[in-house]
């Protein structure tokens, strides 16, 4: 999984997701990216602070330099953790993009991810090359999951013994992330309904944002994080390929990419999601959340 490694301070190890180094006293030290630095600073005096971890600051550990930020686990009793990809363009920047067609060299091992996918993604010349170009992959592989056709993705969700389940790449429709989002929640409406009202609240605050206005959201996840107690929180996490647009008058989060534009789809994603929640609480409460019986 790419969510960050929040520590599970009860435990005398850290839960290892993504390369990221527990620390005690609430905290947490990812590796240093300027670019994401430069988003949580900025993000510290924006509307979007109540939906984004603490930044601390910057911290020296032997040759290393870590971003210090807010333990999101902290205080939680046994978390389940689920990590959404946000966007329709999660994989790759514009730039990106550029640079491998620049550089059209065939790929074999890119070739080999796509066909243990989908055997019949490539193309007979692909087929008969052995190799896809980089700019191939990289547009590919956000059509195979509901990237493409909602606006997000679930990552991984690791449940409450510590364990990570991944296999969620099928999922595809709006009745499918319901399910997911059952499974997640183990069907608890307060839960559920918890959830609910922090994506809407994050909502209104990306209206409001000045830092959403002006930023290609590119690569960053929505983390979901409840415990037994019913209390559930999600938080805005992995800015390092969030990037500011010249033009911000014509980003507007919610419409689908056509190359050049630098949308990002993340109001898709988001509204795809709030959209779940919403049928999932008009449900009856006797079907949906039999463990509240």
């Amino acid at each position: 999984m790419t969510m960050m490694h929040w520590s599970l301070r009860r435990q005398s190890s850290w839960v290892q997701l993504a390369g990221h180094q527990g620390t005690d006293g609430g905290e947490v030290l990812k590796l240093y990216s300027e670019v994401e630095a430069n988003c949580l600073d900025c993000l510290m005096r924006d509307p979007l602070r109540p939906f984004v971890p603490q930044y601390h600051g910057l911290v020296t550990k032997g040759e290393l330099c870590y971003i210090r930020l807010e333990d999101l686990l902290s205080g939680l009793r046994k978390p389940v953790i689920m990590d959404c990809k946000m966007g329709v363009r999660w994989t790759y920047q514009e730039e990106e993009l550029v640079k491998a067609r620049t550089n059209a060299t065939l790929r074999s091992d890119m070739y080999q991810k796509m066909v243990k996918i989908d055997p019949s993604a490539p193309s007979a010349e692909e087929h008969e090359q052995g190799g896809v170009t980089k700019s191939r992959y990289l547009q590919w592989k956000d059509t195979t999951s509901s990237t493409a056709t909602l606006g997000f993705r679930i990552e991984g969700i690791m449940t409450e013994d510590g364990s990570v389940q991944r296999d969620f790449r099928k999922i595809m429709t709006l009745a499918q992330v319901t399910e997911a989002l059952l499974f997640f929640t183990r069907r608890q409406r307060e839960i559920l309904e918890a959830y609910h009202s922090r994506l809407l609240a994050l909502s209104d605050a990306l209206k409001n944002s000045l830092f959403f206005r002006t930023h290609e959201v590119i690569g960053s996840s929505l983390l979901f994080v409840h415990d037994h107690s019913s209390r559930a929180n999600v938080w805005m996490i992995d800015f390092a390929k969030t990037t500011p647009v010249s033009d911000a008058s014509r980003l507007r989060h919610n419409v689908p990419w056509a190359e050049g534009s630098r949308e990002d789809g993340y109001l898709i994603g988001l509204t795809s999601l709030i959209t779940s929640l919403s049928q999932l609480s008009e449900k009856n409460n006797d079907r949906f959340c039999p463990l509240l019986l």
